[in-house]
C-alpha cells in the first residue's frame, strides 16, 4: 500500500516540465503546449492535426520582434538624449546573437531541447534561438506585460549596462568600412571556400587595404569569416581610428 501511495504522489513528466518552466519565466504558464514547442527542434518532424509543423521556429520569429520592441522601449526611456541612430546602434548591441546566446545559456534552456540531432553538433546560436522562442511563447501565453516583466528581470537587469555597452562594437566590418571611406582608402574583402586542415573552418577571408594584405581569417561561413578578418584588421588600425574620433 505504501508503495502504491508513493507511486500516486509521483509527479507526472508534464507537471515536472511545467514546474521547470514556471521557475524560468517566474509565473505559472496556462498554455503549456507553447512551451513544449519552444524546446521542439524541427529534426523531430512533428506535425499537429492540421499537418502544420511543430517546432520553435515560428515562436522564435515572434520573440525576436517582441524582444526588439521591449529593448527599444527601454532604451527610449533611459537614453533621452540619444538620437535615432544611437538608439538603433544600442539596440543592435543588446539583441546581437552573442549577447542573446549568453543570456539563453545562463537560463539553462539548452538541456530542455528535444531533437534528433546530436547536441554536440549545435553551435552557440541555439541558446539565443531558444531564448527568442521562449519570449514568443510568453507573449502568446500571457501578453506583452508579462514579456516585459521577464525581459526586465532576466535580460536587462542582470546583463545590460548602458555605460559599458556604449563602448562595444556591433560590427567590426561596418566600423572599418565607414572609416576606410572617410579616409578615402581603397579596400576589398575576398571570401572563398578553402577548408584547409580544419573542416569546421571551411571559409577563408582576406582583407586588402590600398592593395596591401592586412589580415586573413577562417570560420564556418562567409559572414563569420568576414567579421573575424575585420576584427583582426581593426586592431591594426585601432589607434588611428580612435585618434580621428577625439
Amino acid at each position: 500500500m505504501k508503495r502504491l501511495i508513493s507511486f500516486l504522489k509521483k509527479p507526472s513528466p508534464k507537471h515536472s516540465f511545467k514546474h521547470t518552466i514556471s521557475e524560468i519565466v517566474d509565473y505559472l504558464p496556462t498554455k503549456i503546449y507553447l512551451f513544449e514547442r519552444v524546446f521542439t527542434h524541427r529534426s523531430l518532424e512533428e506535425v499537429d492535426e492540421k499537418g502544420q509543423k511543430i517546432n520553435y521556429e515560428r515562436l522564435e520569429f515572434l520573440g525576436d520582434a517582441v524582444l526588439g520592441a521591449i529593448i527599444g522601449n527601454y532604451l527610449y526611456n533611459n537614453l533621452p538624449s540619444a538620437d535615432e541612430g544611437e538608439l538603433t546602434q544600442m539596440r543592435s548591441k543588446i539583441v546581437r546573437r552573442e549577447f542573446l546566446n549568453r543570456v539563453g545559456k545562463s537560463l539553462g534552456l539548452y538541456p530542455l531541447l528535444k531533437s534528433r540531432v546530436e547536441k554536440s553538433r549545435y553551435g552557440n546560436d541555439i541558446h539565443g534561438n531558444l531564448l527568442e522562442a521562449l519570449v514568443g511563447a510568453i507573449f502568446v501565453d500571457a501578453g506583452f506585460e508579462q514579456c516585459l516583466f521577464f525581459v526586465k528581470n532576466k535580460v536587462i537587469d542582470p546583463y545590460v549596462d548602458l555605460e559599458t555597452l556604449g563602448d562595444k562594437i556591433v560590427s567590426h566590418k561596418g566600423l572599418l568600412v565607414n572609416w576606410f571611406q572617410k579616409q578615402k582608402m581603397t579596400y576589398s574583402f575576398d571570401v572563398f571556400e578553402d577548408p584547409g586542415a580544419d573542416l569546421a573552418l571551411a571559409f577563408k577571408a582576406k582583407l586588402l587595404v590600398n592593395n596591401q594584405l592586412v589580415a586573413t581569417a577562417r570560420d564556418s561561413n562567409k559572414k563569420k569569416a568576414t567579421e573575424k578578418v575585420s576584427k583582426r584588421a581593426y586592431f591594426k588600425f585601432k589607434e588611428s581610428i580612435q585618434h580621428n574620433k577625439s
